[in-house]
């Protein structure tokens, strides 16, 4: 190869370069900016490239590692993988710090590109700062953590195996099948070692997202499945909304009769009024679709992990008969549970299923059962007719839902808020309701948001997030104001850990260690959240009732900058409708009555899983 062929980088250029060369089939680039921290392990390798390319492809500051990962990775969920993001950080607590965030992407199956910074290869300053040393392994480093939590890693110890290495990388990213994080971890010498890469190298790419087709004769099966059902139930996972194929959705259970109940990733599948839309499912689903779930002997999951919240542990499906069939583009998820597996694409699927089906269509219920379903549960989110005592979860759900518009996006990770959510929340279009609940990670909330208003500037995007996990990480409310990124944060205060303070006692537990009151502090915490995002520049206001969380609201919307509305809540109310048995062990031996109590009726809903 002439030298006219080539061009001479340093290793981070050329990833650099490539990186930017990526295309989706849009033709946007595929990498939308790259989060940096710096530090001795990136800051003149990496660093120095992402400066050389400034106008090529972004890069934002972040102040913690796992907030701007989240902000990247809420990115790609809201784009529903068509755009991903890169993050960077130096070796030792900044890699470490992202593993907690490629591990909520991995079980997301959400793309986000990891690049921290790793030892040196050459190994002559050995140990260097920050190098955690395996006394028997000399090749390991803190980024062997990302390994399991990686769709595809990989150390990059030579110049040139970024050749082979960036296009895996890029293909785990947007194959459906396989997507997740990918890391290569970046030896910090080899960052700045040069080498002559082919320019071929960096010519743009387009990375069209497989829709594989199904087996012909799995259609047949499952058509031959469906027609026999007398109570059939569609479970609408976060693979229609990624695959999106809603309208796929929306034309088959419209075509065939059969309702549709929707995991926490898969709401918004369909609108909330839609006749055969009966909502959440399973532990914090709604009444109605449980109901159907019971009875049904046909369970068609479409882009669904089938979680243990979803399937409340596996009793939820009672009918002795039942049988569940899985369309999932991942073959992993597609056959668990003894599932008879459709491999392929979501509308590909659903459209083939629905021609084999011809004019067959079951009878629903599904009206009837929803029309009760919020008749018991609308009450809960009305505005109170008088404030006496705090407000509920649900009153503050009540009050952002009238707040909110067809641009509404609401969002949301841990605590009580998912659960409550889930069963009342009336979703509107597709992406209107974001929840990270597969790995139910605290502190993904206000970066989270970020990540959402940065993925779609014209979206109206409201943080519901509990004092817990605000504490946990709110530092990239600082990065929103600096970039000018408006969001709406809904702060409810319970003093503490609220849902699991109600976990606790459910199973028998005396009250310990999650409100602020019952942990062993010698002075009673008391944070005032309002001077606190005020001091990260953000406008903030407190809400002392329903009504001012109302008036709050609507000055929220013309505001230029992230809004804060703190709220304080009663830490104790759940929506009693609804919702099933979750399977959490409660001990077998214990001094207290309400333990023993409480292990009297695990052993008894254990013993409905089949």
């Amino acid at each position: 190869m002439s030298g006219s062929d080539t061009v001479r980088l340093t290793m981070a250029q050329a990833l650099v370069r490539y990186v930017a060369a990526q295309r989706n089939e849009a033709g946007e680039p595929f990498i939308a900016g790259c989060w940096a921290i710096f530090g001795h392990g990136n800051v003149a390798g990496l660093g120095e490239a992402l400066y050389g390319a400034r106008d090529t492809l972004a890069t934002y500051r972040g102040h913690n590692e796992q907030g701007m990962a989240h902000a990247a990775i809420a990115y790609a969920k809201q784009l529903r993988r068509r755009r991903a993001m890169a993050v960077t950080s130096s070796i030792g607590p900044g890699a470490t710090n992202m593993v907690t965030a490629a591990a909520l992407a991995h079980v997301n199956r959400l793309p986000v590109l990891f690049l921290p910074g790793d030892v040196f290869a050459g190994r002559g300053p050995d140990p260097v700062l920050q190098q955690i040393e395996d006394f028997g392994d000399g090749s390991i480093s803190a980024n062997d953590c990302f390994r399991p939590v990686s769709r595809y890693f990989d150390r990059i110890t030579r110049a040139e195996q970024i050749i082979t290495a960036l296009p895996r990388a890029f293909a785990a990213m947007t194959d459906p099948a396989d997507c997740g994080p990918a890391t290569l971890a970046l030896c910090q010498d080899v960052q700045a070692e040069a080498y002559d890469y082919p320019l071929r190298f960096f010519e743009p790419r387009v990375w069209r997202r497989r829709r594989p087709a199904p087996e012909a004769w799995a259609i047949k099966e499952a058509a031959e499945a469906l027609r026999s059902a007398k109570q059939p139930l569609i479970l609408a996972g976060g693979g229609v909304l990624y695959g999106e194929a809603e309208d796929t959705l929306k034309r088959f259970a419209e075509t065939h009769g059969v309702p549709v109940a929707e995991t926490q990733a898969g709401k918004s599948s369909l609108p909330w009024d839609h006749p055969l839309c009966l909502g959440g499912i399973g532990v914090t689903g709604t009444g109605a679709a449980n109901a159907v779930a019971r009875e049904a002997d046909l369970v068609l999951g479409v882009g669904t992990r089938f979680q243990d919240f979803t399937t409340g542990s596996w009793t939820l499906f009672q009918n002795p008969e039942a049988r569940l069939l899985s369309i999932n583009i991942a073959p992993y998820d597609a056959q668990k549970h003894d599932a008879f597996a459709i491999h392929g694409d979501a509308s590909l699927s659903l459209d083939a299923l629905s021609a084999a089906l011809g004019d067959w269509s079951a009878r629903s219920n599904a009206a009837a059962l929803k029309q009760s379903w919020f008749a018991s549960v609308d009450p809960l989110t009305a505005a109170p007719t008088d404030s006496e005592g705090l407000p509920t979860d649900q009153q503050v759900i009540g009050a952002v839902q009238r707040a909110s518009g067809p641009n509404t996006v609401v969002m949301c990770a841990a605590g009580t808020m998912p659960g409550e959510l889930h069963k009342l929340w009336k979703s509107g279009p597709p992406g209107s309701y974001h929840m990270e609940y597969g790995y139910s990670c605290m502190g993904y909330e206000v970066a989270g948001a970020m990540g959402i208003k940065m993925a779609e500037p014209a979206r109206d995007v409201v943080c519901m997030v509990g004092d817990g996990s605000y504490l946990m990480m709110n530092s990239e409310l600082a990065t929103a104001v600096s970039m000018g990124v408006k969001i709406t944060i809904v702060l409810t205060d319970n003093r503490g850990y609220g849902c699991i303070n109600r976990l606790q006692m459910k199973t028998g537990g005396a009250e310990f260690n999650n409100l602020l009151e019952h942990a062993a502090y010698a002075t009673q915490s008391s944070v005032d959240f309002v001077a606190h995002a005020e001091s990260l520049g953000a406008t903030a206001v407190k809400a002392g009732s329903i009504a001012e969380l109302e008036t709050a609201l609507d000055q929220a919307r013309s505001a230029t900058k992230p809004f804060v509305v703190v709220i304080d809540t009663d830490p104790y109310p759940s929506t009693p409708d609804g919702g099933h048995w979750w399977d959490v062990a409660v001990p077998e031996v214990s001094a207290r009555d309400e333990v023993k109590d409480a292990r009297r009726a695990y052993e008894f809903n254990r013993k409905e899983r089949p």
